[in-house]
């Protein structure tokens, strides 16, 4: 019982974060995708919804996993859907090769874009710093992500006011001129469905809950936490609404907003913003291997045995190779266009509704002990 209050309320809404903002909103991409076509407003609506929904099956999730002492995505889920548990997992498989194929993309594009080196050396920077965090097994990588968690915090607020400052007339000119188009609700649940679908592979981090109030609190702050940098970086694209619009698929909105701000530093937060996102990068590439490997610890800990180091960074570097196979072959604007609305229902039919009802149910009758 010597976990701390960051511990306890704010690491697992970090970590969730942390395993999401690579896949949903570091380079600006999906941002583009999922929120920019409904306007300024509409857009922003979204990411309330998002927010809502991120919050509330969090909440559920942490205290169904903290009840049943279920710390990885396998037992978990045998939990809650018993016998049909594998449909998640070839849901998750196929998420994480998605995900992991638009970082190690995204990654060397960043790189390229920013410091003028071949895509290759992005690509191959990730696989490396990945694989060192998940040879070290859970307490490196809780602390990677609580610290760069707050690198990432400090970065989106500076990015966000030096916007403001310079671009606030058509921030507001934008927010207040341009129509909401209809669908805003229906892709915020989307956006929320493939996202909110990495909760099971967190679960290494809710052994520091002990209590339903920790639990709930902590799922609840794990929202706000996650959309935040998302709604920051959101308003400042507002900004720049008519050149993203119309921008190639080949630029990142992220390169975008950064040739925006001009004045006294702007070079040098050019290059540093860029290498924040990079750690981000390696945070969400981390957490989702480090959910398998946590998955198969479990599974060899039932037979008396346990995932070595070694064997651990050896299945990142595996993922990773197979992830960016297919991503040179499909081509990252493609895999976001198309990958995320294909995953995203599985999810919402074989985790959210589940943990939504049967796992809610399951607590309830736990509690009254029948």
């Amino acid at each position: 019982m010597n976990d701390t209050w960051f511990q306890r309320y704010l690491l697992p809404g970090l970590v969730f974060q942390s395993a999401i903002i690579a896949g949903a909103y570091g380079s600006g991409r999906e941002l583009a995708q999922f929120f920019l076509p409904f306007g300024p407003r509409g857009g922003l609506a979204g990411m309330v919804v998002t927010t809502l929904v991120f919050s509330v099956v969090l909440a559920a999730s942490f205290e169904f996993a903290r009840r049943f002492q279920l710390f990885d995505y396998r037992s978990f889920m045998q939990k809650l859907l018993g016998p049909a548990w594998p449909l998640y997992e070839v849901l998750y498989l196929l998420l994480m090769l998605l995900v992991i194929s638009v970082i190690g993309a995204s990654a060397g594009e960043i790189l390229r874009d920013t410091f003028r080196v071949p895509t290759i050396v992005g690509i191959v920077g990730i696989m490396v710093l990945i694989a060192v965090l998940v040879f070290y097994g859970t307490p490196a990588v809780e602390r990677f992500f609580a610290v760069w968690s707050l690198v990432l915090y400090t970065a989106y607020l500076v990015f966000f006011g030096w916007n403001m400052l310079q671009h606030s007339g058509a921030i507001v000119a934008n927010l207040t001129t341009i129509d909401t188009r209809p669908g805003w609700f229906g892709s915020g649940l989307a956006y929320a469905g493939y996202n909110v679908a990495m909760v099971p592979i967190l679960l290494f981090c809710i052994r520091h809950l002990h209590t339903r109030r920790e639990a709930i609190t902590a799922g609840l702050l794990g929202g706000p936490i996650a959309m935040i940098p998302a709604m920051l970086f959101f308003v400042a694209m507002i900004g720049q609404y008519q050149t993203l619009s119309g921008a190639a698929d080949e630029m990142l909105p992220v390169t975008i907003l950064l040739n925006a701000i001009s004045g006294a530093g702007a070079g040098l937060f050019g290059y540093l913003f860029p290498m924040v996102l990079f750690g981000t990068f390696v945070e969400t590439g981390t957490a989702m291997i480090h959910g398998v490997n946590e998955r198969i610890d479990h599974a060899l800990q039932e037979r008396g045995r346990s995932l070595a180091p070694w064997p651990r960074a050896a299945i990142a570097v595996a993922i990773l190779l197979s992830a960016l196979v297919i991503a040179d072959t499909v081509g990252l604007t493609a895999l976001v266009a198309r990958g995320y609305g294909v995953i995203t229902y599985g999810f919402l039919l074989v985790f959210v509704l589940p943990v939504m009802t049967v796992g809610i149910w399951q607590l309830r009758k736990l509690e009254s002990g029948t």
